[in-house]
């Protein structure tokens, strides 16, 4: 059986799910881009990376090229939390066709 409490609260939330799929599929990935690719506002993505970026899964680094650019890419820990996230939502599914 599966437990749903192991499902990580601070990835599974939707807007924050999003982001750590894309950071783990490659990284980095600009404000900009995840901003076009998530199709979130500024405000709402600057909370979720924020929140992601306290909770030691994302790093963040800016640069200044012609115009400052800010950068994000997971963790060593984001990358553990992340398979961890899959791993029990795998359980679920195969619980699921059990």
């Amino acid at each position: 059986m599966f437990d749903l409490d192991k499902l990580d609260k601070t990835i599974h939330e939707r807007g924050r799910l999003g982001i750590m799929t894309l950071l783990a599929a490659r990284s980095p990935w600009t404000f900009q881009d995840l901003k076009a690719e998530l199709k979130m506002s500024d405000g709402n993505l600057v909370t979720h990376l924020r929140t992601l970026h306290q909770a030691g899964l994302v790093a963040v680094t800016r640069e200044v090229f012609d115009r400052p650019q800010t950068t994000y890419a997971l963790t060593a820990r984001g990358k553990k939390a992340f398979q961890e996230y899959l791993a029990v939502l795998e359980q679920i599914v195969r619980a699921s066709r059990g």
